[in-house]
């Protein structure tokens, strides 16, 4: 630990300056007989040249006031204005200087004592004594209060991980920085998968790897037992290497173990210590640990949420596509990133008396219920589709639905239905992302977006219209969400342009089109992507 624990009455080491040769060697030797460790110096400038030497800094200094070189009230004020030295008590130490004046000039100057000779050495081993306790009393407030907000800044990290490495990473470098050891284990499981995270020392990198399924609960139960709550355990090197395989921390081990249910799984947090640690060191690592099985439990509920939500939202989807003769359909699903919750994205193909309709579409929000309003909202679309109604109707019907059922609900949906024979598209568009066209040959490729559009569904008594395009030959047809082609600080009319310059020519299958468009433009997207594309090989004649 960087830590270490130092009674409040242990020896101390100290700092004694007086040009009298003999007055220095009673000061000393009252004070070696005492137990403490003892620095002398003639004068101002000597103390200084200690003072600033590499060791350990003395933990009072005992200055005379009459000195050779600068009174003894200069050399403190020297002392308490350097950074390095500025927390070092100092007693001045006079036959000379005793009235109340210039008792009341050290004292203001930042003195912590001030004796007046002849001393006592009672006296003298007394007030060293309660300076000593109220300076390490003071430093180890300072130091709980330093370590008690590096615990917060563990903490903050630590509940704002969204994913399980970052995770990890907090609860080691937390673990590292509050204790202030050199090394740190943290062992947990998260959906079933028992790990430990370490770093063994300052030069080592970080590593997560999986550990069998039983030492987690090994460690707890030699640490807990079966108990429900936390507990920290002092366990020597030779112990914790038979209870631990693998990479080890070095020395001795303090260790915490956490469970907070019984049905899930326990936390556990260990550091490397060289000497037994405190009851500070125990309890910052119980709040660490206890942190990480809070923070853990939180990052475990989302994951489990969050994944029954996107379980609901791709039973909304359809669970297979139509195959007409001659169109070849190929389509993808992205959900947002794992900290955004899911939205209401969909496609849908769906074989009519009039021809294969497509559409593609978009509930406004991000939210359970975004999701399960896109499901009503592709129920109905398939009703009304299957009824016979041309898209321009479909939008005006779903147009109607949302705006008498769900008045503050708005929806984007791009329907195009492929008439029989492939020759002609009908497209109808309320408000989505226009459908990219690509036409022409290998060797001399097109492409352009059908931009005619109508206004969001759900604002009410909205009317349609339908775009005609004839096919002369080979044609696929690119649908897709905003989520696809939408990005913070660009224009969306710029990200088009790049999203048309990269489908068009793009050799390979339909399939292959999808992947290179998730790859090129759906990483690290905070929205999720719908994408939907379909290849129209023309009927012979």
């Amino acid at each position: 630990m960087s830590v270490p624990t130092i009674s409040e009455d242990s020896p101390g080491r100290l700092l004694v300056v007086d040009d009298s040769a003999a007055g220095r060697y009673v000061f000393a030797q009252w004070l070696r007989r005492a137990g403490h460790e003892v620095l002398e110096a003639s004068d101002g400038a000597e103390a200084l040249e200690l003072l600033a030497d590499n060791g350990p800094l003395p933990e009072v200094a005992v200055l005379d006031v009459v000195l050779p070189d600068m009174t003894g009230f200069e050399l403190c004020q020297t002392i308490k204005g350097t950074k390095e030295t500025s927390d070092i008590p100092v007693v001045h130490v006079s036959a000379s200087a005793v009235s109340v004046s210039d008792r009341a000039q050290g004292l203001q100057g930042g003195a912590d004592a001030y004796l007046t000779k002849p001393v006592d050495p009672d006296e003298l081993l007394a007030t060293i004594t309660a300076v000593l306790r109220y300076t390490r009393a003071r430093r180890a407030a300072q130091t709980l209060a330093e370590r008690l907000l590096l615990l917060n800044e563990a903490t903050l990290r630590l509940h704002g991980a969204t994913e399980f490495t970052q995770f990890a990473a907090a609860a080691v470098h937390g673990t590292l920085s509050v204790l202030g050891a050199g090394a740190a284990s943290v062992y947990l499981s998260l959906s079933g998968r028992p790990v430990r995270t370490f770093q063994l020392d300052d030069a080592s990198p970080l590593v997560s790897e999986p550990i069998k399924a039983d030492l987690l609960e090994e460690i707890t139960d030699t640490v807990l037992g079966a108990r429900i709550g936390a507990r920290t355990m002092f366990v020597p090197v030779h112990e914790w290497r038979a209870l631990v395989p693998g990479p080890k921390l070095s020395g001795d081990v303090l260790v915490a173990a956490v469970r907070a249910h019984r049905g899930r799984p326990p936390v556990c947090v260990a550091v490397s210590v060289e000497e037994p640690p405190s009851e500070d060191d125990r309890r910052l690592l119980l709040q660490i640990a206890q942190a990480c099985s809070l923070s853990l439990e939180s990052l475990r509920s989302y994951a489990e949420e969050h994944a029954l939500a996107l379980q609901l939202q791709r039973s909304f989807l359809p669970a297979r596509l139509p195959r007409p003769a001659g169109v070849e359909l190929a389509v993808r699903y992205v959900p947002a990133s794992a900290q955004a919750e899911i939205g209401g994205d969909f496609y849908e193909a769906i074989s009519t008396g009039d021809g294969l309709l497509l559409a593609i579409g978009d509930v406004v929000g991000h939210s359970v219920e975004a999701a399960i309003l896109m499901g009503e909202v592709r129920h109905a679309l398939r009703a009304y589709a299957i009824e016979g109604h041309p898209p321009e109707t479909i939008l005006e019907l779903l147009d109607t639905l949302l705006s008498r059922d769900r008045p503050v609900v708005t929806a984007t949906v791009c329907l195009v239905l492929v008439e029989p024979g492939r020759r002609r598209l009908r497209i109808a568009n309320a408000g989505h992302i226009p459908p990219l066209l690509l036409t022409g040959s290998a060797a001399d490729p097109s492409g352009r977006f059908i931009t005619e559009h109508g206004q969001l569904l759900g604002i009410g008594r909205a009317r349609f219209t339908t775009t005609d395009v004839e096919l002369t030959g080979p044609a696929r047809l690119v649908l897709c969400t905003d989520g696809l082609v939408e990005s913070r600080g660009t224009d969306i009319t710029e990200n088009l342009i790049a999203f048309k310059d990269a489908a068009v020519g793009r050799e390979g299958g339909i399939e292959e089109l999808c992947d290179a468009l998730l790859d090129t433009f759906g990483r690290g997207k905070d929205d999720d992507i719908a994408l939907l594309v379909a290849d129209l090989s023309p009927a012979e004649d």
